[in-house]
This record gives structure tokens, sequence and C-alpha cells, in this order.
């Protein structure tokens, strides 16, 4: 039997790969985040990601494993996790009533190869009174997210519209994830 592994400890790229009715395990390692910041952002996620996953990979040589990374950008701006709640504040006043860009990067490493990708996804928030804001981060939500919010909670009240893969923006693009597994030589059960 093959092994699946995510490289992730994020409860919400869990359930998505769930949704694919696999058998996994989860191994995370603490991994250095900085980036240089001259990059684009897709070769900033696509690199984390390979991080993330390279150092399971090396503990799990014959294993498939799937590690992950999302950034918000705004007008160039790489918007990361916010450290406190004033920051996440800062964040979606920032993002009230504008458009912005969600990359996610995925990197698979396998004995039979790696294969790197990203997502885009525009997403556009609807202008946010200070009432809004200070109540979504009170319910201490944006904290562990990107750009200060997750689309799929009780985030998705700041979300207009979007233009790509929804589920990029929660974490993991599964479509593309489970045909580049397939590509790679995963059976999948």
């Amino acid at each position: 039997m093959q092994n699946l592994i995510l490289a992730s400890s994020s409860p919400r790229r869990k359930e998505l790969l769930e949704n694919l009715r696999l058998t996994f395990t989860i191994s995370s390692s603490e991994v250095d985040e900085s980036f240089d910041p001259t990059l684009s952002p897709e070769d900033v996620v696509m690199d984390l990601a390979e991080r993330k996953a390279q150092v399971i990979f090396n503990e799990n040589p014959n294993a498939f494993v799937i590690g992950s990374d999302t950034i918000v950008v705004l007008d160039g701006q790489v918007l990361g996790k916010p450290t406190d709640e004033r920051e996440a504040k800062k964040m979606l006043t920032m993002l009230s009533g504008k458009r912005h860009d969600v990359y996610t990067g995925v990197s698979i490493l396998s004995p039979n190869g790696t294969v790197r990708f990203y997502e885009r996804t525009e997403v556009w928030f609807w202008e946010l009174t200070d009432e809004e804001i200070n109540f979504y981060v009170q319910s201490g939500e944006p904290l562990d997210k990107a750009g200060a919010y997750g689309i799929q909670q009780l985030g998705s009240m700041l979300v207009k519209k979007i233009n790509g893969d929804y589920y990029a923006v929660v974490g993991l693009p599964v479509s593309k994830t489970y045909r580049e597994l397939k590509r790679l030589g995963y059976q999948l059960s």
C-alpha cells in the first residue's frame, strides 16, 4: 500500500483531503517561512510548499508527500497571518471594498518524481464597516489565516465574489492535487 502524507497541521487542508476519501497521515514540521521579497507570489507559495514537503519526504522517501502554502496579495503586498487582533483589523481594513489575489502553492514529492504548481484566485471583499471588522476579529477566526480571513466559515460574510478555485482559497486546490497525485502514479483507492 502506498503511503500518503499531508505535510500540514491545517485542519482545513486535512478536511479538504478527506473529501477525496484518500487514506493519509499528517506530519508537519516547523520550517522557516521567510521568503525573498523579490520572488513572484507564485514562486513564494511553491517554494514554501516544497520546504514543508521536503522535510517530511526526507524522513519518508517512499511516501507521497503533499506540502501546501497560501498567501494573500493586495496591490503587490503579501499579507501573511496576523500576529494579533490589531494587525488583523489593519489587514481587513486594507482589504475592504477591494479585489485581492489568493495564491496557494502545492508541492508533491514522491519516489516517482516531484510536481509543483499553484492556483491564483481573485477575491473581492464587500465594503466593510468597523463594526463588521470588529465582530469578525473578536470571533478569533482571523488569527491563524493568511490575510486575516477564512472564506469557508464566518469570513464568508466578507466576500462579495471570487474568480477561480474556491478550494485554493480555503488552502488546497483539491481537484488539481488529485490529478497530480494520479499523474505521479499514486494509486487512488
